[in-house]
């Protein structure tokens, strides 16, 4: 997983490829549907990659730039209609320097927008207005009826992303992974045409063409916003150009530096910085798997193999204002991301993939679907699923207790560690048999009681003697006989 510069990304949200065909018409408007787009992406797919070429310009487009050219409120498109349908755009600048292709969709027309740096009020001298009159877009962002704040933003490959309910943002979702976690063979296909379609009050349909050197696809993003967040209904239609390795759908991009187990590695005065803290698994038998994040020593990689699983997601679980003490950027509000499939997904991976980071700003953490059919030139690989930008901290878990947090430290002899997990949701009169296994070590001792005095929590503690300069895989789950009592809980030791 390359490493992605959040501060760029946070600063910019935070000539495109001309087609013949009458569905990127340039002016007026042309017949425009789901089933054109999908037959442009496949002919795309048949046709030599070629890169859109970055816009002069956008490299002198900073920091200090891009925040002082505002956009005016008066361009925002569909601004005199109700809702929070309102649409703004983002400039080119060095953090997103190839242009894009906007057009809007009404009753089944497409009207191409054109860039205008009228759109922008910006000081003299000011390089967004430089940019001239056919730079093109960066992306877009959704506003809220408020004009306060958006709910939906596109900026940058293949990236978007929502807020949680509270307004904060965080993890970022992407259209596609390819090679991930392959060292140096990672690639970013990107958006390169946009179609924007308002489809109610609250409610605005994003049709987008993808292109890149091994894959091209269509897809659909149906989406609303309500009192519980945003909801994504995802369509897509994939035609690799080349063999992929690595295929990862449903994608998640994600921050963790460290938390309560892992503050060895912070130098920050915060308790705990993190976007997420959880990778959550539901198994179609009805199993939940919960493997905590860490921030590795080195890049890391684990694979969950699953038939057809219920759904998966990077969860903000810890919402404790006292566990982060942020004034500023708000760690506790920090939206969680699930993915659900809309039919079975067959066989493959939830894949979870990190490499090391020594700051908030940047996205070290991945999360994606790996199928197992490979992703082969000619073939065509559907894709739907939907997408909740969420506050719940237990999408999958219910009726389970929860893993509420993991504390790390010393065993009773040197060399030995101690893990304690504290599960939420088992009451005081219950006494749950303990199952714990390990990979790479050994388990010394165990003991698990209700904490005193909080409410529904038990307290697991493990120690563990690992083999010599190893992680250790911890896995550990609550059980009544036979019956799952809690979460079964992945925790990489020393990863």
């Amino acid at each position: 997983m390359t490493m992605i510069d959040r501060r760029a990304m946070i600063a910019a949200t935070t000539a495109a490829l001309l087609f013949p065909e009458a569905l990127l018409a340039q002016s007026g408007s042309a017949a425009f549907s789901w089933e054109k787009l999908v037959a442009l992406a496949q002919r795309q797919a048949r046709a030599p990659y070629q890169e859109t070429p970055a816009h002069p310009g956008a490299k002198k487009v900073d920091y200090v730039a891009q925040h002082e050219a505002r956009f005016r409120d008066e361009r925002t498109l569909w601004g005199d209609l109700p809702g929070d349908t309102g649409v703004r755009f983002f400039p080119l600048s060095q953090f997103a320097a190839q242009p894009v292709s906007i057009a809007t969709v009404e009753k089944g027309r497409a009207t191409p927008l054109r860039y205008d740096p009228a759109m922008f009020d910006a000081p003299a001298g000011n390089a967004v207005t430089a940019l001239g009159p056919d730079a093109g877009f960066a992306g877009f962002r959704i506003m809220n009826a408020k004009r306060d704040g958006d709910w939906l933003s596109f900026l940058g490959a293949s990236y978007f992303r929502a807020p949680s309910p509270q307004k904060q943002f965080g993890l970022s979702a992407r259209a596609i992974a390819i090679n991930t976690s392959l060292p140096g063979k990672e690639e970013f296909p990107r958006f390169t045409h946009f179609w924007l379609e308002r489809t109610g009050n609250s409610s605005v349909t994003v049709y987008a063409l993808m292109d890149g050197a091994s894959i091209t696809g269509a897809y659909r993003f149906v989406s609303s916003l309500g009192p519980n967040g945003v909801q994504q209904d995802v369509t897509a239609a994939l035609f690799p150009r080349r063999p992929i390795e690595e295929l990862g759908l449903m994608p998640m991009t994600s921050m963790f530096w460290y938390d309560q187990a892992n503050r060895t590695q912070g130098t920050d005065w915060r308790p705990e910085i993190h976007d997420s803290d959880l990778l959550s698994i539901a198994s179609a038998d009805g199993t939940v798997h919960a493997r905590p994040i860490v921030n590795p020593s080195a890049p890391h990689f684990s694979a969950f193999r699953e038939t057809s699983p219920k759904g998966f997601g990077l969860l903000q679980r810890d919402r404790d204002f006292d566990h982060y003490q942020d004034d500023g950027v708000f760690y506790d509000r920090r939206p969680s991301l699930w993915a659900t499939p809309a039919r079975p997904l067959g066989a493959g991976q939830v894949r979870l993939y990190a490499f090391p980071t020594d700051s908030e700003y940047t996205d070290n953490v991945a999360g994606y679907w790996t199928p197992d059919a490979p992703a082969r030139p000619g073939a065509r690989i559907d894709a739907a699923y939907r997408l909740d930008w969420t506050a719940d901290r237990a999408p999958a878990s219910s009726g389970l207790a929860t893993l509420d947090n993991v504390w790390r430290g010393r065993g009773e002899k040197a060399g030995e560690d101690r893990l304690v997990l504290d599960f939420a949701g088992v009451a005081a009169d219950v006494k749950p048999e303990i199952w714990a296994d390990i990979g790479g070590g050994k388990i010394i001792k165990q003991a698990g009681y209700p904490v005193l005095g909080q409410d529904k929590l038990f307290r697991v503690v493990l120690d563990v003697a690992r083999e010599q300069g190893k992680a250790a895989d911890i896995r550990l789950q609550l059980r009544a006989g036979n019956r799952a009592f809690s979460e079964y809980v992945h925790y990489p030791l020393g990863a």
